[in-house]
């Protein structure tokens, strides 16, 4: 286990898969300043470590994240907020480029800046009582890190919108049925159910996977022959290695491959 920075945020390895955890159960794991600073350090140091093949995010105690902590978000003028999130933006871009796959598991709450944090991950599993929602038009203001972006791109424009204006948190079935979550369990049951999606993630072709995020990083947005043109650029760089060859063999032969990121 390692400590990160300011102490808000800690790292737990098991074997191949990282757990990053948002250690302020006392604040609901809503974040301020120093969070966000431990958070962004937390993914870079994951991403940099070779051993990590996957990685969860998670919240100490019963709430994934309350979002911002709101007296610090109260208490700042125009200027302040404008470099507070400038910062949390560049933790989400952290995560979202990072070629670590990423597993959430939003227990209790992820609220306003908690349900952004986990729009960048690659996977999402929700708790079946859990409120999990952008609640900024309450507060006279928008959700304007990546609701209006990234949220679109996963639940289609439509459904984006209704969750920004309305302010309304999603049931999680809901959730589910339109692709936000890839899971809704049980309460207790998230963080273990987020491992076990990371744990299977370890045990696939890591350099499949790692070129398989750069692919989808790279070419969502631009046309589609371009695209494809760098899919298959990172494919046939995956089809000269060790790993592939082990992983035909494997399926060839009825056993399990051996992968070892070569």
């Amino acid at each position: 286990m390692s400590e990160i920075g300011n102490g808000h945020v800690r790292i737990e390895r098991d074997g191949r898969r990282a757990d990053v955890i948002i250690a302020r159960p006392e604040k609901r794991n809503a974040m301020n300043e120093a969070t966000v600073a431990d958070l962004t350090a937390a993914v870079e140091e994951v991403d940099a470590d070779d051993d990590v093949r996957a990685a969860t995010l998670l919240g100490e105690g019963s709430v994934f994240c309350a979002g911002f902590q709101l007296e610090m978000m109260h208490e700042k003028d125009v200027a302040d907020h404008d470099e507070f999130h400038r910062a949390f933006r560049e933790l989400l871009d952290t995560i979202d480029e990072t070629t670590t796959p990423i597993v959430a598991g939003i227990k209790g709450a992820g609220i306003a800046g908690g349900f952004e944090l986990t729009l960048p991950a690659d996977l999402r599993v929700l708790g079946e009582k859990a409120k999990y929602g952008i609640i900024e038009v309450n507060l006279g203001i928008f959700p304007h890190q990546g609701s209006t972006q990234r949220l679109p791109r996963i639940v289609g424009l439509g459904k984006a919108k209704e969750l920004v204006l309305t302010g309304d948190y999603i049931d999680p079935e809901e959730a589910a049925q339109c692709n936000l979550v890839t899971d809704v369990v049980p309460e207790a049951e998230v963080d273990d159910r987020a491992r076990e999606l990371a744990d299977e993630l370890t045990e696939k072709a890591p350099l499949g996977i790692e070129n398989a995020l750069e692919a989808f990083q790279t070419t969502f947005d631009v046309p589609l022959e371009d695209g494809l043109s760098t899919e298959h650029r990172l494919a046939m760089q995956v089809y000269g290695t060790r790993d592939r060859k082990e992983g035909f063999e494997a399926q060839l032969e009825g056993r399990d491959a051996e992968f070892e990121g070569q």
